[in-house]
């Protein structure tokens, strides 16, 4: 499997002789491709005195854990339902300020969208993490 560049710069890879005009890059014979699509090599050993935390220990640690990441996203979803209340389903009621003044209006619409996906976001990711934990 050989890259190959042609005169407009785009990359061409090809396992046959290519047309004229060509530019070589590299090559990768059959040997090579095994060695990228081998396993990755395994991880060192934990060194001998290395500490270690009994299971009592790390299970207390992992409840906290537990419980700060449930707090954060019950905070979320509470933050989360207020701005959603700002926003209004992208129709909030227009400040006096703006009122005359419709791309601040815009702007302040597109603040409070943000800050909805901004929550929204956080949320998947504490409920993704939560579902790591032990």
């Amino acid at each position: 499997m050989c890259k190959y560049i042609d005169a407009d710069g785009n990359i061409v890879f090809t396992n046959v002789a290519p047309d004229k005009g060509l530019r070589k890059l590299s090559c990768l014979n059959s040997e090579d491709i095994g060695k990228k699509n081998a396993a990755p090599a395994r991880s060192t050993p934990t060194p001998a005195g290395f500490p270690r935390v009994d299971a009592d220990t790390q299970r207390g640690r992992d409840d906290v854990r537990r419980k700060v990441l449930s707090e954060e996203l019950a905070t979320e979803e509470k933050l989360l339902a207020e701005a959603r209340t700002s926003y209004a389903n992208g129709a909030p009621i227009p400040l006096p300020e703006e009122q005359a003044n419709a791309e601040r209006y815009r702007d302040r619409i597109g603040r409070l969208r943000q800050a909805v996906q901004l929550h929204e976001r956080n949320i998947d990711a504490l409920k993704k993490e939560l579902g790591t934990t032990r």
